[in-house]
Parts: structure tokens; sequence; C-alpha cells
């Protein structure tokens, strides 16, 4: 069988200069802490401590990477064991669904989520063989054996990871049961929420009603008009701080952001709690609502996170069947300069608020959103995100945005998984691409090696500590 080739000088330059500068770099940095501050974990993993339940559910299922891939090649998502919304029939024999993933496994060759799981196996698991037909059976049952061993719960691998603190995103009117559960239990890890409010702004979701009745009961504030919604939302960002939160998020697709007057809110908001809202409404209520969060933040501490230019649910017959975040949101062109130019001019100035800016428009990196993080004291660029966190995407963001807004307008790395031991594996290969691409700079003499050696420190913990206030 093959084995995985985990060189200690992988993902270097092959220039023999350059990959010593970046592996003393690497190095550095390489037993430093995980800082996580944004992600999608399910919190009830560490809250319950309970064995994972199998390979399959713990590496293919929670990971939209890995089963759209499968999936663009003919596999039904029913066949992988993907839970549908209406509860009808799908693949329930997990060692039938692993050897779907070992016999597919080549089709992974080349991406990022090849060189996570081979981190995984081998520096996690302690398994070097590559995953294929014939040996499918042999892993599933080592995996299952590691699975059952204590030191493979998930809170002795959160230890094991380094992790200093972990975040979880949630949905305003969530009661973070999970939350408390893990404050009363007594375990020392941390693990905080970031609050999400995307449901609640979305006008013309089929689900916004519910959001907003879910809302108003977890705030305790009955939810008739624009100024009570506005005051169960600052209640909830209340709660969730006094759970540890530091950041909020906002998922949308355009970054478009416009102050309405409060008569406009009033009204836009009775049209919709009366199904009357259309299409108009929905985005110039998101539109205002960025400039509230950023208020919000203001007054509050929260930092602020958008992560636009996502066509969620593209397609329709899997959003239909499987519901959101199944691998099918496609990403837009989208613009940044004039759609952030009135919040910028508000808020963008004052020392109070951190924004941090996404995009899955690598087009704009050199273009726009460089130089806005390059002027504005308040804005800080989030890292190569998605489609683009990976090794040529993060080399990428480098690239084209650390010439005008330097590094210190970034804010290091997140790993954004919902697949909680892919974790360090998306750290350590973080940590290998900023130390390659310092060490170029070095070779070139753009900088010295202790210039590297400080840049690198603060990109894999010191600016992501100080922008998401840990």
């Amino acid at each position: 069988m093959a084995q995985w080739q985990l060189d200690e000088m992988r993902f270097f330059d092959p220039d023999p200069g350059v990959r010593r500068l970046a592996y003393e770099l690497y190095r550095q940095v390489r037993d430093l802490p995980i800082v996580s501050p944004h992600g999608h974990v399910d919190p009830a993993l560490l809250a319950d401590d309970s064995a994972f339940p199998d390979p399959t559910e713990l590496i293919l299922i929670p990971d939209h990477y890995l089963f759209r891939m499968l999936y663009s090649q003919g596999i039904p998502l029913e066949a992988l064991g993907i839970p549908t919304r209406d509860g009808t029939a799908v693949e329930r024999d997990h060692r039938r669904i692993w050897r779907i993933f070992c016999e597919n496994f080549h089709l992974f060759s080349g991406t990022p989520s090849a060189a996570w799981l081979a981190y995984e196996f081998v520096e996690v698991f302690g398994l070097p063989e590559k995953p294929h037909r014939d040996n499918a059976d042999a892993l599933y049952d080592a995996l299952q054996a590691k699975l059952a061993l204590p030191e493979f719960r998930p809170r002795a691998l959160f230890e094991r990871f380094r992790i200093e603190v972990l975040c979880t995103t949630h949905a305003a009117s969530d009661p973070l049961e999970q939350h408390q559960k893990l404050r009363a239990s007594g375990w020392k890890g941390r693990v905080i929420p970031c609050l999400r409010p995307d449901a609640a702004f979305q006008l013309d979701a089929p689900g916004w009603r519910a959001e907003i009745e879910a809302l108003a009961g977890a705030a305790n504030i009955d939810i008739t008009s624009y100024d009570a919604f506005i005051a169960a939302l600052q209640n909830r960002r209340d709660f969730f701080r006094s759970f540890g939160a530091t950041s909020t998020d906002q998922g949308v697709v355009s970054p478009c952001t416009h102050r309405l007057s409060r008569p406009e809110c009033e009204a836009i908001f009775q049209r919709a709690l009366h199904a009357k809202a259309d299409q108009r409404d929905a985005d110039a209520f998101i539109a205002h609502m960025l400039m509230e969060m950023a208020r919000m933040s203001i007054d509050d501490g929260l930092v602020m996170q958008i992560h636009p230019g996502s066509l969620r649910n593209h397609n329709r017959e899997i959003f239909d069947r499987f519901g959101p975040d199944k691998g099918c949101d496609i990403p837009l062109r989208t613009e940044y300069t004039r759609n952030l130019q009135e919040l910028l001019n508000a808020c963008g100035n004052d020392p109070r608020l951190t924004l941090i800016v996404f995009t899955l428009d690598e087009s704009t990196y050199s273009r726009e959103l460089a130089p806005l993080a390059g002027h504005y004291p308040a804005m800080k660029l989030g890292p190569a995100w998605w489609f683009h966190d990976s090794i040529e995407g993060m080399r990428r963001f480098r690239q084209q945005v650390c010439e005008t807004a330097g590094f210190y307008n970034t804010v290091g790395f997140n790993d954004d998984t919902r697949a909680f031991p892919s974790i360090p594996a998306r750290h350590d290969l973080a940590r290998r691409i900023d130390a390659d691409f310092l060490a170029a700079k070095v070779s070139r003499n753009i900088i010295d090696f202790t210039e590297a050696q400080t840049i690198i420190h603060a990109l894999t913990v010191d600016l992501v500590r100080k922008a998401y206030k840990l």
C-alpha cells in the first residue's frame, strides 16, 4: 500500500536556501498553541466528551469539502449518509460509506483536503497508509480502535492539539446550552461562542419569522417593532458576551452598507412581519443592519466580521433535499470600495471598532481590500477563506495583500472548520506557507531574518489574539 509521505520540508520552496530558511522559521512556531477564533465545530462534542462514534461520522459526514468532491463525481449524497431534511432513507452502514470514500480517495489529489487528511492520518491517528479500496476495512478498524481509547476523546484531543481557545458559531436565538454545560463541567478548556445573526436579518428567507419568534423567546422581548428587534439583538449580544464571546459574524451576499432612517426601518420591518417584504426591502435591511452591528460593536466591544460573496445553496435540488451547508455554495464577484464606504466613513476611523473583512473574490485583494485595510484603522483583513484556504490560495493572499496592507493589518489564520480533527492540520499548513513566504522575502533581501522571526510569530498567534481580543 502507498504510504503518506510527510516530509518535514513539505510545501517549502525547492530552492535549498529558501527551504532552509523556511524550515527554521516554521520550527520556531510549529509548537505554539492554536488560537482558533472562528469555526463551526459543534460544542456538544466537548460538552459531552463522548467517544467519536466511528471514522465516517468523524471525518466524512461533517466535512463538505470531502462530500462535495465525491458528489461532483456522481456519487449521491444519500450513498454517503448525509442526512435528509425529511428524514427519508440514506445509507446507514458507515463501513460501506467509508469504502466509497477510500475507493475514491484519488479524487482529492492536489487539494488542501489531501494535505489535511495526510496530517490527520499520520500525526493525529498514527496511520501512515493512504486510503485505498484494498485497505478500507483495515483503516476503518484501526481508526475505530483508536477512537475507543480515552486519549482520543474530544477533550483529550483538544489538549493534545494545544488549543488555547476555540470559537464556535451560533444563531442569535441559540440558548448556548452546550456552553452552559461546558461551564458547569469545570473543564478548563476555553471554548467561546460567536454570534451570527444572519437568520434574523434575512427578511426574505423562508424561516425568518420562525427565527424572529425564537429570538423573541430567547431575549424575553415581544418583537412587534423594529425597536424591539434591536433591543432583542442587544440582549443576545450581552448574553453571548457573558459566555466569553468576543466577536460577531455576518454572512452576506453583498457587503453593501447603508443607514436607513428609523421610519424606513420600521416600515420595512412591519412589511416583513406581515409577509409583504420584497427583495428590495431585504437587501436594504441587511445593508442597514451591517451599519447597526458596527454601531453596537463600538458600544460593547465585540469584534465584527463580514463574510461576503457566497451565493448560498446554488444547487436547489440539494438544498431542498438536504438543507444548507452541503457543499453547493458558490463564490460571486464582489465589490468593496463603494459598498463599505458608508460604514467606513461612519465608523472606520473609530479605534473602538475592529472590522474583519473576508472575501471569496481574489481579484479584490490588491485592488480594493489591501488599500482599504492599509488606510482605515478599524479595518483588518481576514485570511484566505474557504475555497482559497489552500496552499496556493494562502500564497496568493500574502502576495497580493501584504505589500499594500502590510502584515499587521491582517489577523493571522483561522480554520473555519466543522471537522474537529482537522484543526491542527489546517494550522500546521498555514504556518508552513507563512514560513515559506517569509523565507522568500528574506532570500531576496526584502526583509531580514530577524524581522521574519518577529512576523512569523505575529502571524501565528499575536495578530489573532489582538484582533479578536483573545
